[in-house]
């Protein structure tokens, strides 16, 4: 299971996600997560049809397909219960 996450430095809920994400991460330190830039990283923007709306958290799975996806700012208890959900923590 891998996670994608799409920001930008210019994104104010992306700021507002960064927090949350690392308490995430801290909690759940065995998830798979990679961070693209939506100004610097084109063709993943571009492979994933990220529009301007950001941030956006894509879950694939172990064939690298999407499962789903979170666009905006999400509260804590809404990514996690993505990745419990989803499977994310085998």
């Amino acid at each position: 299971m891998k996670i994608l996450k799409f920001g930008a430095i210019w994104c104010s809920g992306c700021l507002v996600m960064k927090k949350i994400w690392k308490e995430i991460e801290e909690e759940y330190p065995n998830l798979q997560i990679e961070e693209y830039d939506f100004d610097i990283d084109i063709p993943m923007r571009e492979k994933y049809q990220i529009s301007s709306i950001i941030p956006v958290v894509i879950f694939l799975d172990e064939k690298e397909e999407e499962i789903t996806r979170l666009v905006g700012e999400k509260t804590k208890k809404e990514i996690v219960e993505v990745i419990e959900g989803k499977g994310c923590l085998k």
